[in-house]
C-alpha cells in the first residue's frame, strides 16, 4: 500500500483496497482511449464526450466540466476542430452565442473509443463467475449513484 500514515476517515481502511482493484478497471478504461486514432489527450476525449453528451454545450460551460480554464478550451477546441471532430456553431438560442457539437468524424471517433472499451470489458468479465459480475455491476453502480450525488452542483459528469 502506497499510503502516509494513518487519516482520521472512518472509510480509509476500505477505499485503500477499492482503489487499487479500480486500478484494473481504470487501465482497462485508458487503454482503450490511447489505441483510438487519431489519438487524442485524455482531455480532448473527454471534451469531445462531454459535447456528444451536450450538444450545443458552450464554451465556458465546457470548461467548467473539464475543470480549466475557457481560454484552454478554447485552445483545445481549436485542435478539435482542426482535426475535424468538433465544430462551432451559432447556439440556437442566440446568434452571439457559440455552441459545440461534434462533426461526423468525432461521433465515429467516440463510437470506436465505446466498441474498444466493450470489447476490453467483455474479455475480462468473460473470465469472472455469472454471481460475481453481478456483484460487479451492482457495486458500480452504487458507486457512480454515490459520485452524482456528491457531485457539486454543475459538474456533473455522466
Amino acid at each position: 500500500m502506497d499510503r502516509e500514515g494513518p487519516t482520521d476517515h472512518p472509510l480509509t481502511d476500505f477505499a485503500v483496497p477499492v482503489a487499487e482493484a479500480a486500478e484494473a478497471v481504470a487501465a482497462a478504461w485508458t487503454h482503450s482511449s490511447r489505441v483510438s486514432s487519431p489519438r487524442l489527450p485524455a482531455l480532448q476525449l473527454e471534451a469531445l464526450l462531454i459535447a456528444r453528451r451536450n450538444p450545443g454545450i458552450n464554451l465556458t460551460g465546457l470548461a467548467e466540466q473539464v475543470g480549466t480554464a475557457p481560454p484552454a478550451v478554447s485552445r483545445l477546441c481549436d485542435r478539435l476542430e482542426a482535426a475535424g471532430l468538433l465544430r462551432r456553431q451559432p447556439a440556437r438560442t442566440s446568434r452571439r452565442e457559440i455552441g459545440l457539437v461534434l462533426t461526423p468524424a468525432g461521433h465515429d471517433l467516440i463510437d470506436a473509443v465505446f466498441a474498444r472499451r466493450y470489447a476490453a470489458f467483455g474479455d475480462v468479465l468473460q473470465h469472472m463467475a455469472p454471481t460475481e459480475r453481478a456483484d460487479l455491476l451492482a457495486g458500480l453502480l452504487a458507486f457512480s449513484r454515490a459520485a452524482h450525488a456528491a457531485a457539486p452542483p454543475g459538474n456533473e459528469r455522466g
